[in-house]
């Protein structure tokens, strides 16, 4: 008779306008204040409409999929602590977050593996994570919907040198993203020809920082590489051009911000050049970026705010595929989503009403996203090209893509 009623009760779900029989509630923590808060934002609300979308399509295993939103404050002990409650407390069968790997990391090593509960980052890079992965460290339960920095690296430096940056400055946060990020620029930089004549670190929320920028400026570079988040950033680019500092910048994904630009000022930006995890344009992009904004009020340009309604998608799904909130399997469910072999389905409403009812008869589905097909490595890395920008105007312009092809083909030239 249980199982009749929670076979009814799921068939139920799949009929759109019916309301499901229950809830399930998955973890979500991310940087909604903090330095990192833009990003976070953002990629709370992409989450909260990937849950809403499949809701009017039905619901998953028979139920109402729901958040419980936690803030990091872009602090990893509050981070840990958040996860900590609502694994151990809330029993969430999945932690959507965090934004950036320094908090991400510490949840993953101190709460989501140890509990084998799936975690799913829409927006941390850190090569660290993968090396987690190839320790053994993680459980398999880690996965993400952005690319690793051992990728954007060579992209970033490529694209330097094809901008004329031959002797370049590095300022960098003194943490795990922004020491593996100056790692991995700088070898295929010097191999392109490129020199990098000073490296700066700096620790996060000081008043000043007119000490970093003077030790910058030695070497006379002729460009600077930023890699910091859109606070601390707008602080030491002024400071920077204040003190003479040649305006031309390289930045890292995290710093294509409105806020940033708005705190410089246009009007010294207008050599700054960027990349960020890109895009294979699929049915769900059209649908996200005709949408999104009129349910956020944000735009979806914003960083995180794709991969972000890609995770929470495919952690629904994955529940669906699941047939329920159990953690143990979640992961292997996961990959279910994105099966090569099954049936493509895009974003939104009717795609997801497609794909639960296909998932209801037993059928594989592959979900492709919105920001392109996903395919997760062994380690839950994901591939996928770059999107190269610049400053124009105030704007973030897209000025061209690079291929992982294209990356993979310089790294290879390194060997």
């Amino acid at each position: 008779m249980k199982k009749l009623l929670l076979a009814s009760a799921a068939a139920l779900a799949l009929v759109p306008g019916l309301a499901a029989a229950c809830d399930i509630t998955v973890g979500v923590v991310l940087e909604l204040t903090g330095p990192a808060g833009e990003y976070g934002q953002a990629g709370a609300k992409s989450i909260e409409m990937a849950f809403r979308d499949l809701n009017d399509a039905g619901g998953v295993a028979g139920c109402t999929i729901k958040t419980d939103t936690r803030d990091s404050q872009t602090q990893a002990n509050i981070a840990v602590d958040a996860a900590t409650q609502l694994v151990q407390v809330s029993k969430v069968p999945a932690i959507i977050g965090g934004i950036i790997s320094p908090m991400s990391i510490p949840i993953l090593t101190s709460v989501t593996a140890p509990a084998k509960v799936l975690q799913v980052s829409p927006a941390s890079s850190s090569p660290t994570l993968t090396q987690l992965g190839r320790d053994g460290k993680t459980n398999g339960v880690f996965f993400r919907t952005i690319t690793s920095d051992a990728l954007q690296g060579v992209a970033l430096a490529k694209f330097a040198v094809d901008n004329g940056m031959k002797k370049i400055a590095i300022i960098h946060q003194n943490n795990d993203f922004g020491v593996n990020l100056v790692k991995e620029f700088s070898d295929p930089f010097a191999a392109l020809g490129g020199t990098v004549v000073s490296v700066t670190p700096y620790n996060a929320k000081q008043s000043s920082y007119a000490a970093e920028v003077t030790a910058a400026m030695a070497g006379e570079p002729d460009a600077l590489f930023l890699i910091s988040d859109p606070v601390d950033g707008a602080t030491i680019a002024r400071t920077w051009v204040s003190q003479g500092g040649v305006q031309k910048f390289l930045l890292n994904d995290g710093m294509n911000s409105d806020d940033f630009i708005a705190a410089v000022g246009k009007e010294y930006l207008a050599n700054a050049f960027g990349t960020s995890s890109g895009t294979d344009p699929t049915a769900s992009t059209e649908y996200f970026n005709a949408n999104y904004q009129a349910f956020s009020g944000i735009d979806p340009a914003a960083p995180a705010a794709d991969r972000s309604y890609d995770a929470g998608a495919l952690v629904g799904l994955a529940i669906a595929i699941a047939g329920g909130p159990d953690a143990s399997k979640l992961p292997d469910a996961l990959r279910k989503a994105v099966d090569p072999a099954g049936e493509p389905i895009y974003a939104g409403k009717d795609e997801f009403a497609k794909a639960l009812k296909l998932i209801s008869e037993g059928k594989p589905i592959r979900y492709e996203g919105v920001i392109g097909p996903v395919n997760f490595d062994q380690y839950g890395d994901i591939s996928g090209p770059f999107r190269l920008w610049q400053i124009v105007d105030g704007k973030v312009t897209t000025v061209g893509e690079m291929t992982t092809a294209d990356v993979e083909a310089i790294k290879a030239s390194m060997k």
